[in-house]
Formats: structure tokens, sequence, C-alpha cells
């Protein structure tokens, strides 16, 4: 938000430098991020007037102009072709500095000596202040010798200040200059924008109009004002200069009225083209799903039912509160115009700017709230300027429609939460501050004082929030004295939760893996990415009421995509190498009753890279089981049991995706995505892992006992399994029926392939048999091994 110095001090009379002023902003949350002076080095340039203009005695397209200023005459040559006999005209003299920081000096052309320059809006850094080509003519009652850097408040300076989103009120000089007035006791008002009075006389519209009509809740008041006789005509030099200094183009008395209107109050108004209406009405509706309209900066969009719109006899003229349409723009010949001055649903507007991509400066303000009180002061101060400038006739009464009224509010501060948060009682000074700040004492008791909060402070709705208007208008530095806190009894903690995503964070990091923090905000099209069946919960995300972009409009329902769009941006820029990267954090998922669910889960994704030279060749790369041993590291960490079945997901490549187990209840997935979504992203092959940490949280106690000191007796045994069983399954069938003389149970060696029936696979175990109190003889070993193979046999899988 860039404000003006010397329009603050036009508004305050300020007891105080620009530098105090930026600090003590800064030092009350409304930072000042730099300040500007955007014609610093422009030095001694004076009004100078056209004595005489005559062509060069030898140059072609030249002119020699005799010119009077402070200091006498001069002759200067130009090229200009916009000049005349007794224009007034921006004049440096030899000496003199421009914008750049040239200095000017004479200069020969041919016969004629040119002392200094006559000089253009570029020339004085004020290139878009220029209202037509060549240099620089100045209002014909601009004092000759006069110092053009004062007269035009070329010698201003910006300041570009950081304002948050619940200070709407700070988007305007007039909210500055409110801040300001409350920071420095000394400070008092000179003219108060809000405060000009209406024209003086307040005629019947001479044109024919049916009305306002609100259909939609989003738009609680529309205020429209008239003005006729319109003259295409620039606003004032100075005007033109303090909207360019403001990152604003001038563009006509018009369209500069409404825009120096918005800056200086921070209402959003907009001007319709009365003539180029479909009939003499205005109505504020809903868009219809599909309907279509082309805006102002000439791009078409297709809108939602969510979309608030200004239309004339059923044809949208404007997107309420984010940019009018083509179609009632002001042009040339326009002589009859609507302004139109009204407040908005912030949340309304900012999800139609956000969702279309339209940044502009109504909805900007639009969305942080605007101050429902501002709407006719906006038309009065648009209504005196246009006359000021005689750009048009506006002294007509205005049209509105109100279908909310803003609710009054009211906020008690009590002498004990005020001792208690700033250490002070001081009700009197806490008064005189918060009035000072607008919100005036409505009821008062012993140690409680009720105060009406203004219309353009929404931020304030309880006690703390006045505590804290106090606070800072006060300075912490100055309201809280050091001290020593109180002793605490016990210690803290950082909770369960907390220390197992460190144990985890420290296993995956040492295993190679690097930690992603992503947004828990997702673009609509994961769904499509992963490509979740609408019947699956994760495809019906939340939807966030004020995105920050269309891109963040949804809550994650898995952590996977985050993972996917990070590896695909890193191979994207040029990374080869293996990646394998994790993120510890919540999905929101909906529930079938309403309502959602918070659940804390990891994920892990890796990519094998794209250089082909890996150091252990194709070994070296990972892949299922390299990834389920990493699971099963964090899970033996935490005494876990966790067991992988064969399943499906819909994002999975199938016959390579399983379903992770903890005690019967699925807990996760590992696999390997789908060849499209691969193939989506130019990247190949992808591994994934999710996890919910609840299984996790609850470590379970290992158990202690005397290792045995008698020998195992091994015996081996070698399974034809189906290939649909798990190993698990049959490891789990081992073990039952090898009771408590089985102690561990090794696989090693799987096999298919020649001799080995089709569906069936080949699984060779190690067991290992034993006692605590003496050594196995070859026949307690045999029974027992016996008894496994008969089980195993009687189950249905094939000795070998």
């Amino acid at each position: 938000m860039l404000i003006s110095w010397n329009m603050l001090n036009e508004t305050l009379s300020i007891p105080a430098t620009l530098e105090e002023v930026a600090e003590r902003l800064t030092l009350t949350g409304c930072e000042v991020e730099s300040v500007e002076r955007p014609c610093a080095l422009v030095k001694d340039v004076q009004v100078a007037e056209i004595e005489s203009l005559t062509s060069h005695p030898e140059k072609e397209n030249l002119f020699v102009a005799v010119v009077r200023d402070g200091n006498g005459t001069a002759v200067v040559v130009t090229a200009a072709p916009n000049l005349s006999q007794g224009d007034r005209v921006p004049y440096g003299r030899p000496g003199s500095v421009l914008a750049d920081g040239t200095v000017l000096g004479t200069r020969e052309f041919g016969s004629v000596i040119s002392e200094g320059m006559l000089l253009s809006a570029a020339e004085l850094g004020v290139p878009e202040a220029a209202d037509e080509f060549g240099i620089l003519r100045l209002p014909g009652d601009s004092p000759v010798g006069g110092d053009v850097v004062k007269l035009f408040g070329l010698d201003d300076a910006v300041l570009d200040l950081s304002i948050t989103p619940n200070r709407g009120d700070l988007l305007s000089l007039l909210g500055v200059a409110r801040e300001v007035y409350a920071l420095f006791p000394g400070a008092e008002w000179k003219k108060n924008p809000a405060d000009i009075a209406p024209p003086e006389k307040t005629a019947d519209w001479p044109v024919p109009f049916e009305g306002i009509s609100l259909q939609d809740d989003g738009c609680s008041k529309y205020c429209l004002g008239l003005a006729t006789g319109l003259r295409p005509v620039p606003s004032p030099l100075k005007t033109r200069i303090a909207l360019t200094f403001l990152g604003m183009r001038p563009i006509s008395g018009m369209v500069d009225a409404t825009n120096i209107a918005m800056l200086t109050l921070g209402q959003p108004t907009h001007a319709f083209d009365a003539g180029r209406l479909a009939a003499p009405e205005i109505t504020v509706r809903p868009a219809k799903p599909g309907e279509v309209i082309t805006t102002l900066d000439g791009k078409r969009h297709s809108l939602e039912n969510t979309d608030l719109l200004i239309t004339s006899a059923g044809e949208a003229i404007g997107l309420a509160g984010v940019m009018g349409g083509e179609n009632s723009d002001i042009l040339p010949e326009t002589r009859t115009v609507f302004i139109e001055s009204a407040t908005f649903d912030a949340i309304r507007v900012s999800r139609t700017s956000r969702r279309l991509g339209i940044n502009s400066e109504a909805a900007f303000r639009y969305a942080r709230t605007v101050d429902s009180n501002l709407s006719e002061a906006a038309l009065n101060f648009i209504a005196s300027l246009l006359k000021e400038w005689g750009a048009a006739e506006t002294s007509y009464v205005f049209k509105a429609a109100v279908s909310m009224e803003p609710a009054r509010r009211e906020v008690a501060l009590t002498e004990k939460n005020l001792r208690k948060i700033l250490l002070t009682g001081d009700m009197d000074g806490a008064s005189a501050i918060l009035e000072r700040l607008g919100l005036r004492q409505v009821a008062s008791e012993e140690g409680k004082r009720v105060f009406s909060v203004p219309s353009w402070r929404p931020d304030i709705t309880i006690e703390e929030d006045l505590i804290e208007e106090v606070g800072r208008i006060r300075g912490y530095n100055e309201t809280l004295a050091p001290r020593l806190p109180q002793a605490l009894y016990g210690r803290g903690d950082i909770g369960e939760v907390t220390r197992v995503k460190g144990g985890i964070r420290n296993i995956l990091l040492s295993r190679g893996y690097v930690e992603l923090v992503n947004y828990s905000f997702l673009a609509p099209s994961f769904v499509e990415l992963l490509r979740l069946p609408p019947e699956d919960r994760r495809a019906r995300p939340l939807e966030l009421a004020n995105p920050l972009s269309a891109e963040q409009s949804k809550m994650r329902t898995t952590l996977l995509p985050g993972l996917i769009r990070s590896v695909e941006q890193t191979v994207q820029a040029g990374w080869k190498a293996p990646v394998r990267v994790f993120e510890l954090g919540r999905v929101f998922l909906p529930l079938d009753g309403g309502g959602h669910e918070e659940v804390e889960r990891i994920s892990g994704l890796v990519y094998g890279g794209r250089d082909p030279r890996l150091p252990f060749g194709p070994a070296g790369a990972d892949d299922l089981f390299s990834m389920k041993g990493d699971i099963l590291a964090i899970a033996e960490s935490r005494g876990v049991s966790l067991g992988f079945v064969q399943g499906e997901e819909p994002f999975g490549h199938r016959g390579q995706t399983a379903v992770i187990m903890r005690e019967d209840r699925p807990a996760g997935y590992l696999l390997r995505l789908k060849p499209a979504i691969e193939k989506d992203i130019e990247c190949s092959p992808l591994y994934a892992f999710e996890l919910d940490l609840e299984p996790l949280v609850k470590e379970s106690l290992p158990v202690f006992r005397e290792n045995s000191q008698f020998p195992p007796v091994y015996r081996d045994i070698s399974l034809l399994v189906p290939l649909n069983s798990p190993m698990e399954e049959v490891t789990a069938g081992i073990r039952s029926e090898g009771g408590e003389l089985l102690r561990r149970i090794r696989l090693f060696d799987i096999y298919s392939g020649k001799g080995i029936p089709d569906g069936y696979r080949s699984l060779a175990f190690s067991l290992a048999y034993q006692r605590n109190d003496k050594t196995l003889t070859d026949g307690e070993v045999d029974a027992v091994h016996a008894g496994v193979r008969a089980k195993m046999e009687a189950r249905g899988y094939i000795l070998r």
C-alpha cells in the first residue's frame, strides 16, 4: 500500500518527521517497508512563460523560444511541436538537475546557443503524468518563477506499507491518517476527506432511471451517483503526478477521480457509461453457472453461482467488487455516467477474484472489508472533484438500495483484564487512546467501560482487541517493564506425537531421505492426477472459503500429491540423481455424516533418477523392497509389528501395491505409482508409501528374558506356495505349529521358474529350535519338525 507523505500532511498537521512517523507505524503493526522519493534528484526547475517562439534559422524541425522565469529571460532551443506563445512550462537553467541526475548546461544549435532546457514529464521523472507528447505544459495560473518541484508535488515521499489482512481500513490515506492521529497526540485534522459536503444543489436526475434491485445478500448497500455533460478533460497536473507516485496510470478526469477517491478513502467505485446500458436500471444478482462476462481488460470469464454480478436488463455489466464489464467502459464520446459506490461481501469478492485470477485494486480492498459508511462519502468526494475540475455536472441526488444495515458493536474494557495483560490500571489513559482511534465511550461503571466500535474497525470484537489497541498505541516498550518470569512448577513436555515424529524423522534422515514441508492446500486437479474415483472420500476434499489462489483451494486428503509435485519440479529443473523425500503432516478427510477428521500421517516418495550410471549398478536402485525396509525400520523403532498384504489403490501399479496392516486393520499403503501417472509427470519409476501415525504413537514396551545357554538345532523346510499366498501367512502357520521350541524363522530362498508348477513359487525357510533348560536331541526336534511339515501339507502347501 503506497501513501503520499504530502497528501498525508494536507490531511493532518503532524508534529513529527517522516522518519519518526515511519518508525512508529512500523512498531505498532503497520510496517513501513520502504520510503522512496521518486524525484529526489530534480533541482532548480522553475515555471517559465514563453514570450516568443520562432523557427530555428538554420535547422529544420527546431524552434527557438525566448522564455521568462524568476531570473529574467533566456533563449532555449526545443524540438517540441506542442508549444505556443504564452504557454507556461518547466524550465531548467544551466546548473539545474533532471530526474536521472543529468546536470544541464548550454549547447550550440548552429548559430543559436541554448541556455538549459524546456522539460518534458519524462525528464521530470513522471512520464505517465503527461497528457500530450512534447514539453509538459503547466496550468496557465502557475506563477512565473515558481519552484516546479514544490508547486506540483515532485518533492513528495512515498511510504510503502505492509498491511495485515485484518486491517483493511489502512488501505487508504484516510485510514493511515486515523492511525497517525492516534499515534501522535499533538496531531490535528486539517481536513477529513470523508467529511466533504455534498454538492450545493441536489437536483433530480434529468435522465430516465427505473431503480436499483438487490437480489443477493452479497451486496448489503448499493449507491449510485450521476454525472452529466462529461468532458474528456485530463485531471489537474498535480493529481496526475500524485497518481503516478501511487502506482496508478492517469487516464481521464472521470477515471482519475474514481481512482483518487479509492486511494484517499479506501472505497472502490466504478463508472458506467449510462448510454451503453441495456436498460435504465441496475440489478445486483448471483451469476448463473456457465454465464460469461468480458471484463475491462478484454478477457472472457466463465462464472459460477457464487460470483456476484452487476447487471442491466439481465445483461452483465460488471463483476461486483472485482472489475467492470467491457460493455460499459467510459469512451471519449461518453457524456452521461452512473457512478457506483457499494458494499460487497468480502468472502464472495475474494473467492471470485482468486478463482478468476483478477487482482484488481478494488478486489484487494473488498476482500479485506470496506467500511459500509463510505459509500455516500466517496460519491461526494468524486462529485466535488469533477465539479472542481470542470469535468462534469454532478449536482444530483444519489440513488441507493440497502438490504442490510450494519450491526452496532459495543465492546467492554475492564480494569481487571487491562491490569492483568498490560500491567496497568490506567483506564483514563486507555479511554483517551481508544477515543483517538475512533472508539466512543458509551457507558461506564466501577472498573468497566463500554466502547462503541466504529464501522471501519471490523477487527475489534472482544475485550482483548481493545487491550491490544491500547498496548500497541502506548508502545509495548513503555507499557511492559522487564521482569523475571514466574517460577514454573514441573517441567514442560513436547508431547508423545511430537516425540514420535522426531524419532521417525531421525530414522528416515539417516536412511537417506530429505524432509519436505508442503502446504496443506492443493489444487483440485490432484483428484484427477491420482485417478481417485468419486466414491473415494479422498476425492471429496474440503474447500477453503478464502483460498490463497485457485491452485491452493482444497485441503489435502493425502500427503502424496505434494511430494509428487516437489519431485516433478526438481526433475524439471535438471536434477538427475535419485530422490528420496518424506513428509510428516495432517490430512483432512470428510466424514459421511458431515464434518471432517484430521489424521496425522507420514508419507515417502522415491525416484530412481535419470542417470543410469548408478554407483552399485541396477542392484543399488530403490524398489518396493528397499522402501519396505524403511517402513519396517520405523515400526521396529516403536516396537510395533506391521504386515503387508497385496492390495489395490487407484493410483497404484497393479501387482505392485501392498496394504500395510496393523493388527488386522489397514494402516497405509506401499506401492509403485501407475505408469500413466509416471508418464504425466515424466518421472519413472516412482515408489511411495503413506502410513497413519496413530499405530506408532502407542509404543510397545520390550519384554526382557535371559538368553538360552544351550545351542539351537536347525532344520530346513521348502514349500511350493501359491503365488497369491503372502509369505507372512506361511510363516504364521509354521510358528503356530512349532510352539515354544521354535524360536526363529528365516526365509533364505525364493524361486520360481523351471521345475516349479505354474501359479506357484518355492519358499525355503531355516527354522531354529531351542530350549532354555537343556540341549534338544535330534529325536525331540524331528518330532516337532515333522508336525510342522504335516501342518503345512494340510494347509495345501506342497512339500519339496
